[in-house]
């Protein structure tokens, strides 16, 4: 089989799609991957990539990755945000066909985080290749924008919405990451194109080897009651409830709340530990998707934050199925999805989004905690993880759904 994945966000950047095109690698299919320019989260091109030109690159030996030119995402305001997007728009329409041609594709995967955008190119694709397009939709558009308040509403909105449309009814298959999606995916798509497809975690990856993790942040996580946020640290997240839990928390000396990423907010936050004088709120800044085994591990807790809009309350946040998998008790402020799966699994203790003093308490109610109740949750959490969002059962399963819905023959190929 020949798959073709289109994200505009690929390895080195940390997404989920980077292990999951390496597991249907690794089942024996024919993996290219059609990307940007790396630059997320903190929106200037990595290391080692040039801003211009077409850039190749093999990811876990077999994969290969086509790059192209795109405008990085700067210090993610509207303007800069609206002008990365379009520029993958553009640079993938113009360059992706000519990049391709001649090969034959059976398959085009988008993982469709924010911006739905992305898609775009992948449409173009499709009708040129005749190959069956899987949109996997990770954020609901057009609200996401209004939730983050970049597009508030009016003929802008309106205007978002025909375009997620046209993208919905140009594909084959819609997957949807949460069930939540479902009556928001179905006013743009046909519903008979949707299915659902929970995001997953490669638990291999979980391996606790040595880490850049500098010796003294990892002696300080291990010698308190270390609650420990990771990833993107952004307007989504909620890091103002965080702070303010933190003042809540001052006074007790052994817990300590560690903010681990970056992002959009990250120089807010540093600004608000000082001016507040928040000694037990820790912002060290990002590590590498690598360390995250580490620091799970030594970590006494997991946090996972969204803010109170009913668009975050119907998805299941990636680090929820990460903090799962590392079998470590979670500490969760969020509704809707999220918190269903925390509370179901039996893996942690949720309070309502944005709502510090109910945070607060949850996290003294767990240090309070006897250390083999923790272990416990922990170890439901890796239970409810490996039935529900092992990456190696989600693999086979989504060939299996795309080889149902195309009528795809092992030994047949694609069109070019």
């Amino acid at each position: 089989m020949k798959i073709l994945i289109v994200s505009q966000y690929f390895w080195p950047e940390n997404f989920l799609i980077n292990d999951f095109s390496r597991k249907l690698a690794e089942r024996g299919h024919e993996v290219t991957v059609a990307t940007g320019k790396p630059n997320y989260p903190d929106g200037e091109i990595y290391n080692g990539y040039g801003l211009p030109g077409i850039q190749y690159e093999t990811y876990s030996g077999n994969i290969e990755v086509i790059r192209v030119p795109i405008r990085p995402r700067g210090r993610g305001g509207a303007v800069d945000l609206a002008l990365n997007y379009l520029s993958f728009v553009f640079s993938g329409l113009f360059n992706f066909p000519r990049l391709l041609r001649g090969r034959e594709i059976d398959f085009i995967i988008v993982f469709a985080v924010s911006p739905i955008t992305q898609a775009i190119p992948a449409v173009f694709l499709k009708w040129l290749k005749r190959a069956h397009l899987a949109i996997w939709v990770q954020d609901l558009w057009p609200e996401s924008l209004s939730a983050t308040g970049f597009v508030k509403k009016g003929p802008l909105l309106k205007l978002v919405g025909y375009m997620v449309r046209f993208i919905y009814s140009s594909s084959n298959t819609v997957l949807i990451q949460s069930r939540a999606f479902l009556d928001s995916v179905m006013s743009y798509s046909d519903s008979s194109k949707i299915v659902y497809f929970p995001n997953s975690i490669d638990s291999s990856t979980f391996v606790v080897e040595e880490s850049e993790i500098p010796i003294g942040l990892a002696h300080e996580i291990e010698c308190c009651f270390s609650v420990v946020f990771a990833g993107n640290v952004g307007s989504a997240q909620a890091i103002e409830a965080i702070v303010s839990t933190a003042g809540l928390l001052k006074d007790n000396k052994d817990i300590k709340l560690f903010v681990i990423g970056s992002g959009s907010k990250l120089d807010w936050l540093k600004e608000q530990k000082e001016l507040l004088g928040l000694s037990n709120l820790i912002v060290p800044g990002r590590f590498s998707a690598e360390s995250m085994p580490h620091l799970f591990r030594i970590s006494s807790a997991l946090l996972v934050s969204l803010k109170d809009e009913p668009i975050f309350s119907l998805t299941i946040p990636s680090k929820v199925q990460a903090y799962l998998a590392a079998g470590r008790p979670i500490i969760a402020s969020l509704g809707g999805e999220g918190a269903r799966v925390v509370q179901e699994s039996g893996a942690g203790l949720v309070s309502p989004p944005e709502d510090p003093v109910s945070l607060a308490a949850n996290i003294k109610r767990l240090y309070e905690m006897a250390p083999e109740e923790r272990e416990h949750m922990g170890q439901m959490g890796k239970l409810y993880f490996a039935k529900n969002f092992d990456m190696n059962l989600q693999v086979g399963r989504l060939i299996d759904i795309l080889t149902s819905r195309s009528g795809y023959c092992v030994g047949e190929g694609g069109s070019g």
